[in-house]
């Protein structure tokens, strides 16, 4: 690949976007060599560190459009990770659980991220990793404060 012209190459926008298509790519390829996607992994790991949650809800918290929720927890539920059943409180609304499949699934999950991870920020030292993790989570929290 050629360097693109300075001024290009010194803006964060533009390197920002560069990084997370290549971290997609990584992290969609590697997550579908075992027959998983990242929302899967999304919403796994909510339901684990949340607990049972509604629909709009994992929605929320994960960023999945509603209208994909579905298929996402179609797909976890085919595969025995979630259960998804009537709330007793509300019977228009489901409470979706993480069954004992999905935790031993969602571990497998976080092995397979941790390589990949460590594959997209292989230039860096372990201290320039948590000072990215950081400055990216705080470019985050600000404009999602002010969305």
């Amino acid at each position: 690949m050629t360097t693109p012209a300075p001024r290009l190459r010194a803006l964060p926008s533009r390197l920002l976007s560069q990084a997370a298509a290549h971290g997609d790519r990584l992290v969609s390829t590697g997550l579908a060599r075992i027959g998983a996607r990242k929302w899967h992994y999304a919403v796994l790991a909510t339901l684990a560190e949340w607990g049972p949650s509604s629909q709009a809800e994992l929605s929320r918290r994960t960023g999945i459009y509603r209208s994909d929720m579905v298929a996402v927890l179609n797909e976890l539920e085919r595969d025995g990770y979630a259960e998804r059943v009537p709330d007793p409180d509300d019977q228009r609304r489901n409470v979706i659980t993480l069954t004992e499949s999905g935790t031993v699934r969602l571990r497998e999950l976080d092995v397979v991220l941790t390589g990949l991870q460590n594959e997209l920020l292989t230039p860096l030292t372990a201290t320039q990793r948590k000072q990215l993790a950081a400055l990216l989570t705080k470019l985050v929290d600000h404009h999602s404060a002010n969305s």
